[in-house]
């Protein structure tokens, strides 16, 4: 993950910035509601989990799935795994709601 980070930034204080890191915001109330889909197997798993506790803290509505046996980008493949497919569903479902503001 390191590898990833470093090529992500542009120098190290980057990491520090909200944009790059959302746990790093002090306040996250005025954020609009969020999905949080995390998988099994993920290295970051636990900083979405953490995430999606931090907005639920702030008062932001937050739909959060954690995908049991999944890997990091289950989510790409739909024709590959059931899954997939469903979480597919799961986040063009939350679309569909968020812009009928049902």
């Amino acid at each position: 993950m390191v590898w990833f980070w470093n090529h992500y930034l542009r120098e190290e204080n980057d990491g520090k910035n909200p944009y790059a890191s959302p746990l790093q915001a002090e306040d996250l109330s005025e954020l609009p509601p969020a999905l949080v889909l995390t998988a099994e197997y993920d290295p970051l798993r636990d900083e979405g989990e953490a995430y999606a506790k931090r907005l639920k803290e702030a008062g932001v509505q937050v739909e959060a799935t954690r995908y049991d046996g999944m890997i990091h980008g289950f989510f790409w493949m739909p024709g590959a795994l059931k899954q997939g497919m469903k979480a597919v569903e799961q986040a063009a479902n939350c679309l569909q709601r968020a812009f009928l503001n049902k």
